[in-house]
């Protein structure tokens, strides 16, 4: 499995316990959709490897208390403690209109109803209080609020994102 065929899910954060159980950050908008995974695959020394999950708990805040399969004791867990998690990408479902995933609009070019083309969506920043999107516009950071009706149109052929920002905003950071 390569990484560009998959979406990074997360980390291992931290032993829990010492029985071989791990505490997982899932970094996903909804940790509750992936509460019935079977396995994983787990990134060691840009290997990735795949980990069947015999017990998956999920905690707060996007933590899950998670047991993989051959994960007996603390010495098996700390191996894979900070190691990013990822799963196929064909796993998700396609979604359409102007619903997205994170991982599927890095790259795509934003487009202002009011100022035409913003540029190039570098990453969602998924703040809980405030999400953004971090678009480049040559060597110049634009922050746009991802707050609700902003997604005007996902243009996926085109790999276009057609947004309506709030009225001067982006003139504030390109001025």
């Amino acid at each position: 499995m390569n990484k560009a065929d998959c979406f990074h899910l997360g980390y291992v954060a931290k032993l829990h316990g010492f029985k071989g159980e791990v505490s997982l950050f899932l970094d996903v908008t909804n940790p509750n959709d992936y509460a019935s995974l079977d396995a994983v695959f787990i990134d060691i020394n840009d290997h990735l490897t795949p980990f069947f999950i015999e017990s998956f708990k999920l905690k707060n805040n996007g933590f899950a208390a998670v047991r993989f399969e051959g994960v007996d004791d603390e010495s098996h867990a700390k191996r894979i403690v900070r190691k990013n998690v990822y799963l196929p990408a064909q796993i998700l479902p396609e979604l359409t209109g102007v619903h997205f995933y994170d991982h599927e609009v890095v790259g795509f070019t934003v487009i202002d109803k009011a100022f035409g083309e913003v540029g190039i969506l570098e990453q969602v920043i998924d703040l809980k209080v405030n999400p953004l999107l971090q678009v480049m516009h040559g060597d110049k950071e634009v922050l746009i609020p991802f707050i609700e009706g902003l997604v005007q149109k996902v243009d996926r052929e085109k790999k276009e994102l057609h947004v309506a920002a709030p009225a001067g905003l982006i003139e504030i950071y390109l001025e």
